[in-house]
């Protein structure tokens, strides 16, 4: 049987680096002891992963060229310990995929990522041009800065290509716009492009990353249904005669999201909007995102939840 695309990818990363997950292991073991500590959302920082390639390389500062192994190696690094793809239904995906992020939708949501990292599967999906075949998402805290960054792995037909966003107290549409002029201004010094297509390539790539934080943003909603009864979580460490240690599955596991929605959709496309003999002048409320509190009084927190194209009825014309 073929190898899953996320799990090739491992298993490169695994040849070429074949004493990383040792080094995790130490890593995770030296938290807070001989390394600083750092949140119970980021699995291991980014700082770290820059320790285990440069160990592997026999290097104390890295070149330009091993740099980018850095953040290729955290994300599937991190996906190894939990290796879930995420399936999402095809019409919701294509709805997810329409859905414009805007308004006051903040960065917190991110941290309900139901493992701390997962690979989406895009197909038919593009990124810059390229066929995108999937992604993988994780949250990176900077021990030196103290900030928060969601970082992508593009998984296209030409590389892996990398995404990072700043994310804070701002809205996600303002880590996105931020992160594309960042990443447009990093173009211009090495390219030296002239500001009127500096202008056009943060537009490019910002309309080309939107479409795949919608579909983060429904694995992190409240309420996003799975398949089955079980939801995936991260996996434990394991006590053994060396200490704790983590350990990979043996093989990816798969969840298919909002099978329900999608059925919905398909049913309301192929009844054409017709109800109990009544012919209807239905109207589509838009799909949107929409913030929800809950808790009591002073201990409240905001959470997303993504409500799907409502059909509203018209009025009977019997």
């Amino acid at each position: 049987m073929e190898l899953p695309r996320p799990n090739k990818h491992l298993f490169a990363a695994s040849k070429h680096y074949p004493n990383a997950w040792q080094q995790v292991n130490t890593m995770m073991a030296g938290r807070g002891h001989d390394l600083p500590d750092w949140p119970q959302w980021c699995f291991l920082p980014m700082s770290a992963w820059y320790s285990i390639v440069c160990a592997e390389n026999k290097q104390n500062r890295l070149n330009v060229n091993l740099v980018g192994d850095v953040a290729r190696l955290a994300a599937i690094g991190t996906w190894r310990y939990g290796q879930s793809i995420y399936q999402i239904d095809p019409a919701l995906m294509a709805v997810l995929m329409n859905t414009t992020l805007t308004g006051d939708i903040p960065c917190e949501v991110l941290y309900r990522l139901p493992e701390f990292a997962v690979y989406i599967e895009t197909p038919g999906m593009q990124w810059l041009g390229s066929e995108c075949y999937g992604f993988w998402a994780h949250l990176e805290f900077d021990i030196n800065t103290q900030r928060t960054e969601l970082r992508l792995l593009m998984d296209t037909e030409a590389d892996l290509a990398i995404v990072i966003l700043h994310i804070g107290k701002h809205t996600l549409t303002e880590a996105v716009d931020r992160a594309m002029k960042e990443a447009a201004r990093q173009a211009s010094l090495t390219q030296k492009l002239p500001m009127p297509m500096l202008t056009e390539a943060t537009e490019v790539l910002s309309n080309d990353l939107q479409p795949f934080i919608s579909l983060l943003l429904y694995v992190c909603s409240e309420g996003v249904q799975y398949t089955g009864h079980r939801r995936p979580s991260n996996a434990p460490a394991k006590k053994t005669k060396k200490g704790w240690k983590l350990f990979a599955p043996p093989k990816p596991r798969y969840w298919e999201l909002g099978k329900q929605i999608g059925n919905q959709l398909r049913k309301y496309e192929s009844d054409g909007h017709r109800v109990a003999g009544r012919t209807l002048s239905p109207h589509i409320r838009r799909a949107h995102w929409h913030l929800f509190w809950k808790g009591l009084r002073g201990e409240q927190s905001q959470f997303i939840k993504f409500l799907p194209p409502i059909f509203v009825a018209g009025e009977s014309k019997n």
